[in-house]
């Protein structure tokens, strides 16, 4: 007769608690932000469905440029524009939405007291967001090139590197945003300056070759036109090597100012 080892500690018997890792966390929480993301209307509408219809109204007024001067087609107008459209509404907008909605409705405070880390809960509410923009931007690159027939990419490394820049960037500027936001209905404001100048002189509705030298060498500077400049110098194989280095350096530095701004101002809790 075999004997019970009655005196053995409960924690040896207990089934030890499944380990979990980063991303494993950042995946639980992508996919409850997904299922919330899902649920508002107002956000499915900005980011789905404006960055589809804006390219259209680009095409219209390509079609009253002289692009022929600037060594471009309206195929290598509309991508770059459409591209930088959804960054802007799908990933930047939304989040800034998503980032103050959640700290009003206490959710990162609470998310802050569990086994997430602080970045890990940014990446993983700004995942959905992303994943949706890159998404985006790969059904809108196919849509183009077979509607404005457009020729492969001659660079395609400089296209993929400017959408992975570009996401980056809109995600961690809108983190950024999110801390000078009060609630959720500002929410839909704060955001737009950075679109309309974005809009206006980052090249998606007029090319910069098209624009005067000094106003073309400060909009250079502006936060999309790095990633607008990269894709469509990766279709056109035009861009310069130091071209591209500067616009490489140029989003690099968005990207880490963006970093330090969260870093110092984002805000865990409501505001008061």
């Amino acid at each position: 007769m075999s004997a019970t080892n009655t005196g053995a500690p409960a924690a040896a018997r207990a089934p030890k608690a499944a380990a979990t890792t980063p991303m494993s966390r950042m995946t639980a929480l992508a996919r409850a932000e997904l299922t919330l993301l899902g649920r508002s209307k107002g956000a499915l509408v900005a980011g789905l469905f404006v960055p589809l219809v804006l390219p259209v109204s680009v095409r219209s007024a390509a079609e009253e440029m002289d692009l022929g001067e600037a060594g471009l087609t309206i195929g290598t107008l509309v991508l770059p524009a459409a591209i930088g459209f959804s960054l802007l509404f799908a990933v930047y907008s939304t989040l800034v939405g998503v980032f103050v909605v959640r700290r009003e409705e206490l959710v990162l405070k609470r998310l802050r007291t569990g086994e997430l880390r602080d970045a890990e809960i940014l990446a993983g509410s700004a995942m959905p967001a992303v994943a949706t923009g890159l998404l985006q931007c790969l059904l809108l690159t196919a849509g183009c090139a077979v509607l404005l027939d457009l020729d492969a990419p001659s660079a395609p490394h400089l296209a993929v590197l400017g959408l992975l820049l570009g996401l980056v960037m809109c995600a961690a500027l809108a983190a950024a945003t999110s801390g000078f936001t009060r609630t959720g209905e500002s929410a839909q404001v704060t955001p737009m300056p950075l679109l309309l100048v974005s809009m206006i002189g980052s090249g998606m509705f007029v090319p910069l070759e098209l624009l005067p030298d000094k106003v073309a060498s400060v909009c250079e500077l502006l936060p999309l036109t790095p990633v607008v400049t990269l894709v469509r110098g990766g279709w056109t194989g035009d861009l310069s090597a130091s071209e591209a280095l500067g616009a490489l350096a140029t989003a690099v530095a968005w990207t880490a100012f963006a970093v330090f701004a969260v870093r110092r101002w984002f805000r865990w809790e409501p505001r008061h």
